[in-house]
């Protein structure tokens, strides 16, 4: 049984989508552009229901107006706004010091003009770190990180795609990370500043996504509102023993294609063929496991909690 549980939401709009799936940005009209603020923000507070729970926001969409009344919205309710970086680039991992140094701090001023307070965490895009993201993630001040994904069945997944849509002539801007992640632990831990994916004394915790102790397939929204039942259940008992369960979303986990996603994004992103509202009641059933076998707590707090025993 997990003695604290998590459910942190990635604010990706449907921009980064297309860059993922090798689509022009030109499909989306107005209303696709601002369907997660307007929409997905909204959805993912009611499912919340005034428990605590963090969402990554991106510093660039984070500047709209649009998206900082609802980052400011959510923060009054109590949501936890962390950081998500501010341009979303899959490569920031590869990219130099000082250029990754100057992408979280724009995030980090961004976040905290929207909502008045400085984000306390940290999730690289695309899940993927590297000694200099994670020494500017300390840096910046962030009480932790949570990007590590050892999930083995995602990873092969994901270099499935991005190789088909190589072939198909549409390149994904997605970014593969070192094979090296499938090592790290899959439970909360403090990292080594040389080498992101191994425990070590860093100043921050590492806070992994769920991932199943013996299948490493990984417990995460897809998994939640796409999957046959008894394979969630089976995923999530295998998640049980973590001392933290950290349920990971996107806020496309609670849209569906009548909300005016684009017909060319649905074909590649199929899990926007699932209805909205099945989504959400499988969501509402899975938050009534986590707060019935363990506290919900922001990621913040979950940091702060773990910190003195990792």
């Amino acid at each position: 049984m997990s003695a604290l549980a998590a459910i942190s939401v990635d604010l990706d709009t449907l921009p980064h989508y297309c860059r993922i799936q090798g689509i022009p940005e030109g499909v989306l009209d107005e209303r696709a552009l601002r369907l997660v603020e307007d929409v997905a923000i909204p959805r993912l507070l009611e499912l919340y229901d005034g428990a605590k729970g963090t969402f990554f926001a991106i510093g660039e969409d984070a500047a709209r107006p649009s998206m900082a009344r609802a980052l400011q919205a959510s923060h009054a309710a109590g949501v936890e706004i962390s950081s998500h970086s501010h341009a979303h680039d899959y490569a920031l991992s590869r990219q130099p010091p000082e250029a990754i140094a100057q992408d979280l701090a724009r995030a980090a001023e961004a976040i905290a003009a929207a909502t008045g307070v400085r984000p306390p965490g940290f999730r690289a895009p695309g899940y993927t770190l590297s000694a200099a993201l994670l020494g500017a993630v300390a840096a910046q001040g962030h009480a932790y990180d949570s990007s590590a994904f050892p999930a083995a069945p995602y990873y092969a997944a994901k270099a499935m795609v991005m190789g088909a849509l190589a072939l198909l002539g549409r390149p994904s801007r997605s970014v593969l990370d070192r094979p090296r992640v499938l090592l790290s632990p899959r439970v909360p831990y403090r990292p080594s500043l040389s080498e992101p994916y191994a425990r070590g004394t860093a100043p921050l915790v590492e806070l992994p996504m769920a991932v199943a102790k013996v299948s490493r397939v990984p417990f995460i929204g897809t998994t939640v509102t796409s999957l046959p039942w008894a394979v969630v259940r089976s995923t999530y008992q295998g998640c049980r023993d973590a001392p933290l369960l950290n349920l990971e979303l996107h806020a496309v986990d609670v849209l569906d294609e009548s909300d005016g996603v684009p017909a060319v994004l649905v074909r590649q992103q199929r899990d926007l063929k699932v209805k909205a509202s099945e989504k959400l009641r499988r969501l509402r059933e899975v938050r009534q496991w986590l707060s019935g076998d363990g506290e919900l707590v922001t990621l913040a707090e979950a940091s702060i909690r773990l910190a003195g025993s990792l």
